[in-house]
């Protein structure tokens, strides 16, 4: 079965950092494309990120822009999710998704899209 596996999630104070890592089990990233979805408490799950198999391509839901950066090392299994400046409203459970397409640029935001699922990590922004 393929699973992403997420970790770095935690309890932060408002405008601190973290970093969340998603590695595979069971499978390699090479033609994955990655992405970031996060599922607050009575919400929607809803996109944050998104890194082609390339790394070229990359995309922001607007709440992560300006503070959220994707980054992808195949040699290492690995996509982080680099988490600055962050705010109560990012309080969710986040989760990692891989697609697996030839296109090389391509970002997928569309949840329907993933068949690959984590089981998500907590992330809690709170003083």
């Amino acid at each position: 079965q393929l699973r992403p596996v997420e970790s770095g999630g935690g309890l932060v104070q408002p405008g601190k950092s973290l970093k969340l890592s998603c590695v595979p089990s069971g499978f390699t990233l090479d033609f994955f494309t990655v992405t970031w979805f996060r599922q607050a408490p009575g919400k929607e799950r809803e996109p944050v990120s998104c890194i082609s198999i390339n790394g070229g391509t990359s995309f922001y839901s607007n709440s992560a822009k300006g503070r959220f950066t994707i980054e992808r090392d195949d040699a290492k299994n690995t996509v982080w999710l680099q988490m600055n400046s962050l705010k109560s409203e990012d309080t969710a459970v986040y989760f990692c998704a891989a697609f697996h397409t030839t296109v090389l640029a391509r970002c997928e935001m569309n949840p329907r899209e993933f068949n690959a699922w984590g089981r998500g990590t907590q992330v809690t922004v709170s003083s």
